[in-house]
């Protein structure tokens, strides 16, 4: 493979992570997860997992990365110096392959719904009617990969740099028109009460365990994605201060897309508890009942579009560097491999509602049920608990190593007084709640 290629600038850096953290978590995930968990009591919850695991494990992942110039199959072995560490960087490959697996799906679904909006035939289809069509999923499916991986095939600075500075500043501007138009609906005080207000007697393990996965999740940390990006940058800035500038502008969409959401289901009388398919009958039912509705769900499908696939390609972008950095491949070639591939395994997302029925857990769960399990509920945080161990131990990289690489260059810096949350809390809660999730899993 050629000399490693860089990021033309700090702001491509910033918004390429920020891009690969926001995503369906944000805008689909966090909103239904949210509804279903309380509101205002999972929202507290989600912060403080965000302050007290995620910001951790996002510094000690992009140190990682950018210490070790190289992508996350092989930069936990040579940076400890013991080939044990890589089995973490095949963690990592099965991470990025799950999540791809379904989330390409999801974005497809997002793609749908707007060309649905745009070409005004929005009254006459719904969730469930989409997910049982199999050639629609497919097609959408097939889109969605195609198209990144043709802006992948570029070089990076050309390609995914550039169209995702574009990308995310049309998501961000188009975010804030429509959390600006639910503000001025007549339900908007109820559903932000809902929404902001924590209601402390909801609050029990399961939804603090929702809120982890949901924090790791949302960052991608755990599986190495933000470790790549890190390997693509320059030792100019400490790495404390750019991981907290990803967090707040990734925690920033996620508040607003349930600013967008919840006075709209209190406005029309809908259920903030519908699950998956919230974002879609929830917010088409909304659009479809409101004054020029077809343009608002236009604006608010294509802002969902932009979420998805700014994590779509960022994820495909940590496979790619893997494939390429195993075979020797060129980006291109790279790309055909790395797309079949995804494609292939995600037809069982695509198929799973039509033609491939499977039920891993309890009743009504489905492939993408299957994938998202491996990834939320196993490797971010099982791969977060070993990125701490790595870090902080001397059976890993150790501490001291880790420190001096989170710290060079100008910004926030990782302070002494830290240590004790990066050694021993993050990795202890990370235990902890993981266990009681397994235990408390809808099995059947």
């Amino acid at each position: 493979m050629e000399n490693r290629e860089r990021l033309g600038s700090r702001l491509g850096f910033i918004m390429l992570s920020a891009g690969c953290a926001i995503g369906c978590g944000n805008v689909w995930k966090f909103p239904w997860m949210c509804g279903q968990n309380g509101g205002g009591s999972f929202m507290l919850l989600y912060i403080i997992c965000l302050l007290v695991l995620g910001l951790p494990a996002m510094v000690m992942e992009l140190s990682v990365g950018r210490a070790a110039q190289t992508s996350p199959l092989y930069m936990y072995g040579k940076l400890s110096g013991k080939k044990k560490w890589n089995i973490l960087g095949i963690i990592c490959l099965i991470g990025n392959f799950s999540i791809m697996a379904f989330y390409t799906v999801v974005s497809g679904w997002m793609l749908y719904y707007f060309i649905k909006f745009l070409t005004g035939q929005n009254q006459n289809f719904g969730f469930e009617q989409m997910i049982q069509n199999p050639a629609l999923n497919v097609f959408y499916l097939f889109m969605t990969v195609l198209i990144a991986f043709v802006i992948l095939s570029f070089h990076l600075q050309k390609g995914l740099e550039r169209i995702t500075k574009y990308m995310m500043s049309a998501l961000i501007v188009l975010m804030l028109v429509l959390a600006v138009h639910s503000m001025t609906l007549k339900g908007a005080g109820q559903g932000l009460s809902f929404y902001m207000i924590p209601d402390f007697s909801k609050i029990n393990g399961s939804v603090i365990v929702g809120a982890m996965n949901q924090a790791f999740f949302t960052l991608s940390v755990g599986m190495g994605g933000m470790a790549i990006f890190g390997s693509y940058i320059d030792k100019d800035r400490s790495l404390m201060g750019e991981s907290v500038h990803i967090i707040v502008l990734d925690t920033l969409v996620a508040v607003i897309a349930g600013i967008i959401i919840f006075p709209a289901c209190f406005t029309y009388g809908l259920e903030v508890q519908a699950g998956p398919s919230l974002l879609f009958d929830t917010m088409a039912t909304v659009f479809n009942n409101m004054a020029g509705g077809r343009w608002w769900g236009t604006l608010f499908f294509l802002f969902m579009v932009f979420a998805a696939l700014s994590t779509v390609l960022g994820v495909c972008e940590n496979l790619l560097a893997m494939v390429r950095e195993y075979t020797g491949w060129s980006r291109p070639k790279g790309c055909i491999a790395c797309g079949t591939a995804i494609f292939l395994a995600a037809l069982t997302t695509a198929l799973g509602y039509s033609v491939f029925h499977f039920q891993p857990f309890a009743k009504g769960t489905a492939w993408l049920d299957f994938w998202d399990f491996i990834v939320s509920n196993n490797v971010l945080p099982l791969g977060s608990l070993m990125l701490a161990i790595f870090c902080c131990y001397k059976i890993g990289w150790g501490w001291d190593r880790f420190l001096m690489e989170a710290n060079e260059g100008k910004g926030l810096k990782v302070k002494k007084w830290m240590r004790p949350v990066f050694q021993y809390v993050v990795p202890l809660v990370i235990v902890f709640i993981y266990i009681y999730g397994m235990f408390t899993f809808h099995w059947k």
